[in-house]
């Protein structure tokens, strides 16, 4: 069970990637989910949420259990959470599209959304900053990128009224 822990909280290996590995994972999370929503039109809400719920609770498990394979407290090679983090704001983008509140092309959202996401990542501001200080463990690993895809989903929000 710990090496598919493992697999996941790596991304399938994405965290093994020698630089950069949160930026590669975000963009490969984004273009993996442009493809699923936007060219392959898997767009139900219902069944988003309930996936990405699933995978939300279990990688708090999954970082729990493999986090002591890697030396330090916030290993590098644990990725899963910029997969969720990153998903948040285009499922959003997926919710906005139903609603057709979406006036510009759809991609430039994607663009944000990666571009934002990896801003609030790295800069970190307060409650990310809280979570990545204060919570040396999984549940930090995780909510750290949490709060940086809720910056991300307001601003993102916020982008498709004032277009």
């Amino acid at each position: 069970m710990k090496k598919i822990n493992i697999l996941i909280s790596t991304f399938f290996g994405n965290g093994y990637i020698s630089k950069i590995p949160g930026t590669f994972t975000s963009l490969s999370t984004t273009i993996i989910l442009y493809v699923f929503f936007e060219i392959l039109q898997f767009k139900n809400l219902n069944y988003i949420l309930i996936l990405y719920s699933i995978i939300f609770f279990y990688s708090f498990y999954a970082v729990m259990d493999s986090e002591t394979e890697f030396e330090n407290k916030d290993p590098r090679q644990i990725v899963i959470d910029e997969v969720l983090g990153q998903a948040m704001p285009l499922i959003l983008i997926v919710y906005l599209s139903s609603k057709n509140l979406i006036n510009i092309p759809v991609e430039i959202y994607y663009f944000l959304s990666f571009i934002l996401f990896r801003f609030f990542d790295i800069v970190k501001p307060f409650p990310v900053s809280y979570f990545d200080k204060q919570h040396k463990n999984f549940f930090g690993i995780i909510m750290d990128d949490i709060m940086a895809g809720l910056y991300t989903i307001l601003i993102i929000y916020f982008i498709s009224f004032k277009f």
